[in-house]
């Protein structure tokens, strides 16, 4: 059977999608990029926001245009939150709660009665990611959280925690490695919650991986603030352990916090900054804000841009907020005008474009280690990759440079791309000679 795979959201969902690919490789289906020649068609759906849920519905509807006699699968948030409606509006044949998700291709085949032939099953060694173009794979290691952000729908969709033991963390970590997968990701719903249901930790966990795989590059999803332990910084000593780390902030108001229900306050949020760029050399930062969230008063959402500006980001994920419901947020009185939330949204991204020309021009004339995702990802386009603190390079290929695709080479960053947003550089090694993580 030919399946094909889409996914919509957070990190998350991409972990649980590849998990899938691997499943139902497994079981000898094959995985198309093409809709219109699948035979079963599996949606991991998303709710974050008003648009993510629009985008969801969507996609849904263009599987039953293109390919209507696929039979469809959905799962995730957006499905997950109103699962009659959703299945019979959206002409689902099978809705699998998140809570069921890890056993989608499990259910799938067993409720759809899907065959496929011996021969065509997946051989040892073979690998999905790289076929698909992916040299970086998402690991999933829990799932659920226990706080209750009160802007925060996916808490409601994803349910109670509900850790992935440390060994099968490790044994996927290594297939995938041994597959030629170079980095991988660790990510969850609430990852900083890891082993609260198993006696473990997110720091014990990085540290086995560390000790029991050869990944050359291991990163972290987004975590968030209050769950970083004392000891957590030391773990970035490791050159494998990637300096780049995605801290939600939300909101550089704590009145804004309180109100989102959020565990720390900025100044809190600061120090733990500085704390990181002492400790951990290049350390990277990225994060959330929500913009227009309700009651957001000028001098509150001024407070926010200050904070961003004190601190410094080398990435801004913006959000215009848009009410959850069943989220005690929507319940809040003074809405933000729709236009306010806009101007505001534009104001912080001009801000967050200076930033991160800014963070970039810093490492003009630096080398580092690039780990080379496409040697051309688009017609006439540069091979591109990332530094380990998560800095987007393109890379002008020399002859001698042999291939790149999934290779990491020693990058010299030249000069800003015409955009600002991504460094040019030249590869300054021989293949295969580039260390996991170093600079110069």
């Amino acid at each position: 059977m030919h399946v094909h795979l889409k996914t919509l959201g957070c990190r998350l969902n991409e972990a649980e999608l590849e998990s899938w690919v691997r499943d139902f490789q497994s079981r000898g289906h094959s995985i198309t990029d093409r809709l219109t020649d699948a035979d079963l068609v599996v949606v991991n759906t998303c709710a974050v926001t008003g648009e993510a849920m629009r985008k969801s519905r969507k996609l849904m509807h263009r599987v039953q245009r293109d390919n209507p006699s696929a039979k469809l699968v959905v799962s995730g948030c957006f499905a997950s939150l109103d699962p009659t409606q959703n299945a019979q509006s959206l002409g689902v044949d099978l809705l699998i709660p998140n809570q069921e998700k890890d056993h989608l291709v499990e259910i799938a085949s067993r409720e759809l009665d899907l065959h496929a032939m011996p021969e065509l099953a997946t051989l040892p060694g073979s690998n999905s990611l790289l076929a698909s173009g992916r040299q970086r794979a998402f690991i999933k290691i829990q799932d659920g959280c226990r706080y209750q952000c009160t802007f925060c729908v996916v808490t409601l969709a994803r349910g109670d925690e509900k850790s992935k033991p440390e060994d099968h963390i490790i044994r996927e970590i290594n297939i995938l490695q041994q597959q030629g997968v170079q980095e991988a990701v660790l990510t969850g719903v609430h990852l900083g919650g890891y082993g609260s249901d198993s006696n473990s930790d997110l720091s014990r966990l990085v540290s086995s991986i560390l000790s029991e795989t050869d990944i050359p590059r291991l990163r972290l999803g987004a975590v968030e603030p209050w769950d970083l332990p004392d000891n957590f910084w030391s773990l970035f000593h490791n050159r494998r352990f990637m300096p780049h780390l995605h801290l939600p902030l939300q909101s550089g108001s704590d009145s804004v916090l309180k109100r989102m229900a959020r565990r720390c306050k900025s100044a809190e949020f600061q120090r733990l900054v500085e704390q990181a760029r002492a400790e951990v050399p290049d350390f990277n930062l990225s994060t959330d804000i929500i913009v227009g969230f309700p009651g957001e008063t000028e001098r509150e959402w001024q407070q926010t841009l200050d904070l961003v500006e004190r601190i410094g980001f080398g990435h801004l994920h913006i959000f215009g907020y848009s009410p959850r419901p069943g989220t005690r947020a929507a319940r809040l009185p003074d809405a933000i005008p729709k236009a306010v939330i806009r101007a505001r949204s534009q104001q912080l991204h001009q801000i967050g474009k200076q930033m991160k020309k800014e963070l970039l021009e810093r490492y003009l004339g630096r080398q580092f280690p690039v780990l080379i995702e496409s040697d051309q990802s688009a017609e006439g386009a540069l091979p591109a990759g990332y530094t380990p603190n998560f800095l987007r390079v393109l890379i002008e290929k020399a002859q001698s440079a042999g291939d790149l695709t999934n290779n990491i080479r020693t990058v010299r960053c030249r000069e800003l791309s015409a955009e600002g947003d991504a460094l040019i550089g030249e590869v300054v090694d021989r293949p295969s000679s580039a260390s996991p993580r170093m600079a110069s």
